[in-house]
């Protein structure tokens, strides 16, 4: 099943599973011992993330890896863009607005 990357950022644990796995590649159990909750429960985050496509896992050797895939929250960013374009001319309108009233005022 692919997920929606907005579900992989909505949690705060996948958030800094993340933010671990942006500064290097690891491995599920080093992921793992960044956290207090169990094994289990962290590799259902992995797995949410996997599905959302925003990390892989590779096996090397006997070990199984986490690496993240960052260009995939390029969604994210440009959601987000829409929203500050919307507000940026919101705020400049209402600058033009008070600076407007300062003017009637003097």
């Amino acid at each position: 099943m692919r997920r929606d990357v907005f579900l992989a950022i909505s949690d705060p644990t996948r958030r800094e599973i993340i933010n671990l796995l942006a500064r290097k590649t690891l491995n599920l159990n080093a992921v793992a011992e960044n956290f207090s909750i169990s094994r289990p429960a962290i590799s259902k985050h992995i797995k949410i993330l996997t599905e959302c496509g925003l990390i892989i896992i590779f096996q090397q050797g006997r070990e199984r890896y986490c690496k993240i895939k960052l260009d995939k929250l390029q969604e994210v960013s440009e959601w987000i863009e829409q929203y500050k374009v919307f507000w940026t001319n919101k705020l400049d309108a209402l600058e033009l607005h008070l600076s407007k009233q300062d003017d009637n005022i003097s």
